[in-house]
């Protein structure tokens, strides 16, 4: 899997089923090397990966190239040993990415077949129906020339999505949003809440914002600190107790993740997204909510617009309350297939 622990709880997903009846050997790096050895002790082999970089809430494109560079020989030094130690011990019938260079390269130079599975492919391999504002079509220009080149020439791309646009490309397929097992199981309810998932920490006045709505409850993951603020709850990061707020949620507000959208999305959660600017993907995914009528999609917070998305959260529901899927039984059927 690639930077982001949305790939590394998907792929845990993945890997859990294909160990039911295959050897499997992970790839990875930083805290998704960490979560995914927890989970499968012995079989994760730790890379150096590919990071952005953030300043004001925003994707520096910049700073990006500029550390990438500058970290470039030490992450070259440590991956080749990594793959000369990876050949040595394991030989390979099949290799899955998730928006990852490290297993396609181990791939092409042992000729062994490909499979992508990830969201990011739907940018570069179907044609996106929503429009593209002036201010975005550097970052879609960019952001495809990226993807195209990260996973070339696999053999099929499973694409994981809450929603659907027309496919342009040949050895490409839509699969459903890969979700853990811990939502599966999460029995939704409707509450009083609204869950807050804030990944950029430089929003720095989202609890202003907040607190201009004091008769609205807000629950705020992302600040990692339990602080209260009027109607505003800071919470520290837990598992247990982040799922249990979002089952019991009314709403969710959040950045454009894939993972987290599609995760509120299952659970039939309407989503106020204001996506990270610079991260077209993020863009994506907010625009495909708003087309949907699953929610709103933001360019920036503010109380006047949160106030006009609770107030049309009927709406929302209603159109969320036509969103099938059955856990990740198409997934897992399409790769038992492609496999067989």
């Amino acid at each position: 899997p690639s930077e982001g622990m949305g790939h590394a709880t998907r792929s845990k997903v993945i890997i859990e089923h294909l160990l039911k009846h295959h050897d499997v050997q992970i790839v990875t790096s930083d805290r998704a090397f960490v979560f995914l050895d927890k989970t499968f002790p012995g079989r994760v082999h730790q890379i150096e990966g590919f990071h952005l970089a953030y300043k004001n809430a925003t994707v520096s494109i910049t700073s990006t190239i500029i550390e990438e560079l500058k970290n470039a020989p030490h992450k070259l030094f440590t991956n080749l040993s990594q793959y000369f130690d990876f050949v040595k011990n394991f030989n390979a019938d099949l290799v899955i990415s998730d928006f990852e260079s490290f297993t396609y390269f181990y791939a092409k130079f042992h000729n062994k077949p490909l499979i992508s599975i990830d969201n990011m492919q739907i940018i570069n391999r179907t044609h996106l129906d929503i429009p593209i504002p002036k201010e975005e079509e550097q970052n879609y220009s960019l952001a495809k020339l990226v993807i195209k080149a990260k996973v070339p020439g696999a053999d099929h791309y499973f694409i994981s999505t809450f929603f659907k646009t027309e496919i342009t490309k040949e050895q490409t397929s839509f699969v459903p949003p890969i979700i853990r097992k811990e939502i599966i199981e999460a029995q939704p309810e409707n509450g009083s809440h609204i869950t807050v998932y804030q990944t950029s920490t430089t929003q720095t006045d989202l609890i202003k914002v907040l607190n201009a709505i004091p008769h609205q409850q807000f629950f705020v993951y992302g600040f990692n600190k339990e602080e209260t603020h009027g109607n505003v709850r800071l919470k520290t990061f837990s598992e247990a107790g982040f799922i249990d707020d979002l089952r019991t949620a009314k709403a969710v507000l959040s950045n454009g993740g894939y993972s987290f959208i599609s995760e509120a999305v299952y659970l039939k959660k309407p989503i106020y997204s204001v996506p990270i600017k610079n991260q077209f993907e993020q863009f994506v995914n907010a625009s495909y909510v708003q087309k949907l009528n699953y929610g709103m999609h933001q360019n920036n917070f503010s109380a006047e617009s949160v106030k006009g998305f609770i107030g049309n959260l009927e709406f929302y529901q209603q159109h969320l309350n036509q969103y099938q899927q059955v856990g990740n039984e198409v997934l897992f059927d399409a790769l038992d297939k492609w496999i067989g």
